[in-house]
């Protein structure tokens, strides 16, 4: 359990906090700490997973700016690198990941929310990668994941004026999936998790995966990946539970197995 990142599991759902006040900055021992949970988490047996920001103002404000002024072109390098690594990780969980944004997400804010697999946002949240006011560009996987997630020209708005939008607009293009009232997107995002946690938990994990390498190949590769899952989820013992507890008119007893 690291200083400034931490976890605990309830309900099996594993509840990450980025604790770096005053905003939660992304800074190198946040990014270390970081990866150590992410490998702890995927090592609990966790079902989902919960990353949020310690705090009233902010989900994650972005990267320490202190480091930058020293920075050269290998060091830069080095730095995004270790920042995409780590967020690859999380993206990488085989279980689903819910950003509750209570708070500002900016830079790597906001590419940490990115790397989610859903967000929901407080309604008094911001969302943006100012980055260009800073002469350089998203580092952590933000002109990827962001062109991918809203389209190429709308990420381009977002990025070359490097302007923050609220919650209601980050719904609006598709950034978040649920806007919630000030103070309310932890529990959203509890009780997302456990509705989430309630179905098989090898549909859930196929179907990540589905979605996920799905969308690097073209959509007859796709289709094949889908029906290959599929097929593997039918020699299961949950599928065999699932579609018993269905005919039986009973709830499913799932065991992962």
């Amino acid at each position: 359990m690291g200083e400034l990142v931490t976890f605990l599991v309830k309900d099996g759902v594993a509840e990450v906090v980025i604790s770096n006040p005053p905003v939660n900055a992304l800074n190198g021992q946040v990014i270390e700490e970081l990866s150590e949970v992410i490998s702890s988490v995927g090592q609990t047996g966790a079902a989902a997973v919960i990353i949020t920001g310690a705090g009233e103002r902010a989900f994650v404000a972005g990267a320490d700016i202190t480091e930058f002024p020293s920075l050269n072109a290998v060091t830069g390098k080095d730095l995004v690198l270790t920042g995409q690594r780590v967020l690859n990780k999380l993206t990488e969980l085989d279980v689903p990941v819910i950003a509750a944004i209570n708070g500002f997400a900016l830079g790597g804010g906001c590419e940490l929310a990115l790397a989610s697999d859903i967000r929901i946002a407080e309604e008094q949240a911001k969302l943006g990668l100012p980055e260009v006011n800073l002469g350089v560009i998203p580092g952590y996987g933000g002109t990827q994941r962001l062109s991918r997630l809203v389209g190429g020209c709308k990420a381009k708005e977002l990025i070359f004026t490097g302007e923050a939008i609220s919650a209601e607009e980050a719904l609006r293009i598709g950034l978040v999936e649920k806007v919630v009232g000030q103070g309310e997107s932890l529990n959203a995002a509890r009780k997302m998790a456990q509705t989430i946690i309630s179905k098989g938990p090898l549909a859930i994990k196929k179907a990540k995966r589905a979605i996920d390498d799905g969308l690097k190949l073209s959509l007859k590769e796709g289709l094949d990946l889908e029906a290959n899952l599929f097929g593997e989820l039918c020699e299961t013992k949950d599928q065999k539970e699932g579609a018993n507890a269905f005919l039986e008119k009973r709830k499913a007893e799932f065991k992962g197995i």
